[in-house]
């Protein structure tokens, strides 16, 4: 990391510009353009050298870095939470010093999300199709406790008209149906589609490119027709 800063610099590129492409903070990006090698050297020496909290969980945390690579801190902090349970009142800010520590010693970049080309595409009949997607976000409490949502979102592709359906746990097949049936009635009416990323949520099974749906999804009454 030290050293590609170094050549994004000799790039002529500015401190924001490395800060976006290497997805580092600018803090980091400042005080690694101030050594020359032979400081960071000796910064990288003390650091190997000094003791941390999170030492015992260094292969995990390594592992899980170079297996998806993209990951936050607070990814990274439900993952020790969830493995360890004596990590359960852990800090976001421990973890996220010690990620990025990992990050320098085993030279593992945050990568960026690959990008996709789009395109306009022609505007489908009123009622023809609705997009579905699942995701999670992080929210603080009234009493600012730090809580993850699981939310649904189904957009009608003409109209845009949008409804989404949060909960407090992870998403199943039964939970997916009832969020879809108060889409609907929201709606006041049914897309002849509906279109999905290939969602867990959905699939049991995947072979040679054939998708093979949950059995409480597939037997889902009155269900759209369905686009993975």
């Amino acid at each position: 990391m030290y050293h590609e800063i170094h050549r994004l610099k000799r790039e002529h590129l500015t401190i924001s510009q490395i800060n976006r492409y290497l997805v580092i903070d600018r803090k980091t990006v400042k005080k690694y353009l101030t050594m020359d090698q032979q400081k960071f050297d000796a910064y990288m020496e003390k650091l190997l050298k000094r003791k941390r909290y999170l030492d015992k969980y260094e292969d995990f945390i390594k592992n899980k870095l170079g297996k998806y690579p993209d990951s936050s801190s607070a990814q990274v902090h439900d993952w020790l939470k969830e493995h360890y349970s004596e990590l359960k009142n852990i800090s976001e800010r421990t973890v996220h010093n010690y990620v990025l520590w990992i990050r320098e010693k085993y030279h593992i970049p945050k990568l960026k999300p690959d990008q996709r080309d789009y395109q306009q595409v022609e505007a489908l009949p009123y009622g023809k199709q609705a997009q579905v997607d699942f995701g999670e976000f992080h929210m603080r409490t009234s009493e600012d406790k730090r809580v993850k949502i699981y939310f649904l979102s189904m957009v009608l592709s003409r109209s845009r008209y949008k409804y989404v359906y949060f909960q407090n746990r992870p998403f199943s097949a039964k939970d997916a149906i009832q969020a879809h049936e108060n889409a609907f009635e929201y709606f006041e009416g049914m897309p002849k589609q509906v279109v999905y990323d290939q969602d867990k949520v959905f699939l049991v099974d995947e072979n040679k490119g054939n998708l093979f749906l949950t059995e409480q999804f597939n037997s889902y009454p009155g269900s759209p027709a369905l686009s993975l």
